[in-house]
């Protein structure tokens, strides 16, 4: 049998070379538009999420450093107990005894019944959690945006350049740039959308 010769076998390399390459390249694609998949499920999960607690408790969770504050605090079934003697439970006191949930290990619950199904069994957590992307949840609990970083850009289902003007970061270094929410644009901040709102009221407008 004759041996390759030199030229034969560079050729052969090259084209096993490009073709590993495509490979690659194609399959770093899909990973990537499996991950933005995921983050848009999780978004809605979220959101279905916490549209099914306002329907419960009339608000909801409020949010702190992005997080959705919704968690037992210390001693809170102690301090629950005190609560509840009043005739109307105080919201912001109710606050007082939450905490915020951590991504990926908490569930969202309705801590005042343990007997009750949990919202969620467990608050997803961005699929690239590791290098520091994270969903953001901002509340003032009458409205809520969940937003998230999607790896594709613009070439993703859901991209919204307005999100990405408002500058947020969903993880270290990352700017958001699709969410859900309710009763507020995603095009601004909700403080920004009552004053607008406020302001209209005030003008007698719509």
């Amino acid at each position: 049998m004759k041996p390759f010769t030199r030229q034969e076998i560079w050729v052969v390399a090259t084209i096993i070379l490009f073709t590993a390459s495509i490979t690659l390249y194609n399959l770093n694609i899909s990973l990537r538009r499996a991950r933005d998949a995921q983050r848009r499920a999780d978004i809605s999960a979220i959101t279905n999420a916490l549209n099914k607690y306002r329907d419960d408790f009339g608000f909801s969770p409020p949010s702190l450093n992005g997080k959705i504050v919704a968690c037992k605090g210390e001693n809170f079934e102690q301090r629950y107990e005190e609560l509840k003697k009043d005739i109307e439970i105080n919201k912001e006191i109710f606050f007082e005894l939450l905490v915020p949930c951590e991504w990926g290990k908490d569930a969202l619950t309705d801590v005042t019944d343990d007997t009750y199904e949990p919202y969620l069994k467990n608050i997803p957590q961005d699929p690239e959690a590791v290098k520091g992307m994270s969903y953001l949840y901002l509340s003032n609990s009458n409205r809520f945006q969940v937003l998230t970083f999607m790896e594709g850009k613009d070439e993703e289902i859901g991209y919204d350049e307005a999100v990405v003007q408002r500058n947020l970061e969903c993880g270290a270094g990352y700017i958001c740039s699709f969410g859900k929410s309710y009763a507020s644009p995603l095009d601004r901040s909700i403080e920004d959308y009552e004053k607008e709102l406020l302001e209209k009221a005030r003008s007698g407008g719509g």
